[in-house]
């Protein structure tokens, strides 16, 4: 049974705090609430201050992401609900000044908790600083603001990487997240490297870790206001809003597909069989969004878990994704590439490195000789180094395997009603997979790397250019392993 008032209705004359604005998610959030709730009262946001911006600079700023073209040309006044509250998650009470903080406990009723850092490979002390410290102090504020309805804490369904089924429920920390903070404050960095591989077991990274740790210490909260978190899996580019495509860094799976796209990264360590349990970020966002409504209505006195996964429904494996990205890079080339875009996957480590070694190093450091002859600054060993050191870090997402139990997630749509089904749609069974990698490739290429589709047939150009080198490379290449092999057993049957 949907609830009797829609989401619109709700969230009408409601007072909204984002942390994390700025972000992926934060954007996207903000732009379907002014679209799609226009009775929304206000909404702020935590934002870090800048030298020589003010809050008025900074909001301009903002506003003029592309994603909110649509809403500047239809209903410009709209953007005046948007507040800018200087601060930072990682200073003291959050760096809000006492005049904004008493502003926000007087009059917030919803909030949505999206800062963190999704780095893997982030010191333990900064991770935790960012993610668990951070939302210490979020929840101070939280806690004394008099008219809050719901509390949502947007988590990851990586937060417990040991386990093959995450389940939709709480998992304690193995430590105290008080603790945790205490230590990393006192300790120096050399005994908290020392400590961080046996500190974060068996977690494979900081993210994973201080995730786990930030929702034990959500729990904590219990009871003292509705609190639901939001456990998404990969979040990439939007299926359909604010624009087919759209996707503004280069986390996961779009920094592989420009590399790769580029004729950077040309091998990797992943099992092409695997499913790749991707969420479009307008879906996780319209899932935020729900949630938060259906828990303010609720008022449950346990906090709710949301797994915001596909698991399995409309599956895509990551040998799929690839398949489907070589296809279309075809017809959305980038402009700068190193090479033609190729290679393949790799199931086994050793291949991959095998792989690595004559596609990735000896190429960069042949075009560093290149250059110092010609008396111009290397780069190309750097730049390889740092993509090896990226697809360390990520092939432990594409060598294994999780399921995620999504009940709540996929009982969504029957929650709502039927406008709101459509409006706040959730349903990955919606989501055709060539047409959206292909918006992927473009939007990756439009929004991230600053290409003007106006280049494309230039880069077309270059990209047939690229092909027919490789060609050439490639027959050379075989053609003398040819020879060299025929030539030595030639020589070793003449012996005999």
């Amino acid at each position: 049974m949907a609830p009797s008032i829609g989401v619109a209705e709700y969230y009408a004359n409601k007072t909204v705090f984002i942390t994390g604005a700025t972000g992926f998610m934060g954007k996207v959030m903000i732009e379907k609430m002014l679209r799609c709730c226009p009775e929304v009262k206000k909404i702020y946001m935590l934002m870090r201050p800048k030298k020589g911006q003010g809050t008025k600079e900074r909001l301009d700023d903002f506003i003029n992401c592309r994603i909110f073209d649509k809403l500047q040309a239809t209903s410009p006044d709209c953007f005046d609900k948007l507040s800018v509250i200087p601060g930072d998650i990682l200073q003291e009470d959050l760096g809000i000044s006492e005049e904004h903080r008493s502003e926000l406990q007087e009059h917030v009723e919803i909030v949505f908790h999206c800062a963190a850092c999704v780095r893997f490979d982030m010191f333990i002390r900064d991770a935790v600083n960012m993610n668990t410290v951070g939302t210490m102090k979020v929840l101070k504020l939280v806690e004394g603001m008099k008219k809050l309805e719901v509390f949502e804490h947007v988590s990851t369904s990586y937060c417990r990487c040991e386990l093959h089924t995450l389940q939709e429920k709480l998992y304690p920390a193995r430590h105290s997240p008080q603790n945790v903070a205490h230590a990393t404050r006192w300790m120096d960095d050399e005994l908290l490297a020392h400590l961080q591989p046996k500190l974060i077991e068996p977690q494979p990274n900081t993210y994973a870790y201080t995730k786990n740790l930030t929702e034990d210490l959500v729990t904590q909260y219990e009871g003292k206001f509705p609190i639901v978190i939001a456990r998404p899996s990969i979040v990439t580019a939007a299926y359909k809003e604010p624009i087919p495509g759209w996707v503004d860094n280069l986390n996961g799976p779009t920094g592989l597909l420009i590399g790769a796209g580029k004729g950077v990264i040309r091998t990797m360590h992943c099992n092409e069989n695997y499913l790749a349990d991707v969420m479009p970020v307008d879906m996780a966002v319209n899932a935020c969004l729900l949630l938060a409504y259906l828990t303010a209505l609720d008022k449950p006195k346990e906090i709710r878990v949301c797994n915001v996964t596909q698991s399995g429904v409309n599956p895509l494996t990551w040998g799929q994704a690839l398949d489907l990205g070589r296809i279309h890079v075809q017809e959305f080339p980038f402009s700068v590439c190193l090479w033609y875009p190729g290679g393949s996957a790799k199931s086994s480590r050793a291949a991959h490195r095998l792989a690595a070694l004559f596609a990735h190093q000896l190429p960069a450091y042949a075009v560093d000789l290149l250059m110092f002859l010609m008396g111009k600054k290397t780069f190309m060993v750097k730049i390889q180094k740092r993509v090896n050191y990226g697809l360390e870090v990520l092939q432990y997402y594409t060598t294994k395997e999780w399921y995620f139990e999504n009940d709540f997630y996929r009982s969504l749509p029957d929650r709502v009603s039927e406008i709101d089904r459509k409006v706040f749609y959730t349903d990955m069974r919606l989501v055709e997979w060539s047409p959206y990698i292909r918006n992927y490739i473009k939007g990756a290429r439009e929004f991230c790397c600053k290409e003007d589709p106006s280049t494309l047939p230039q880069a077309r150009r270059r990209q047939r250019q690229l092909y027919y080198l490789d060609l050439v490379v490639q027959t050379l290449v075989y053609g003398l392993l040819a020879y060299f092999v025929y030539y030595y057993i030639i020589r070793i049957l003449i012996q005999v």
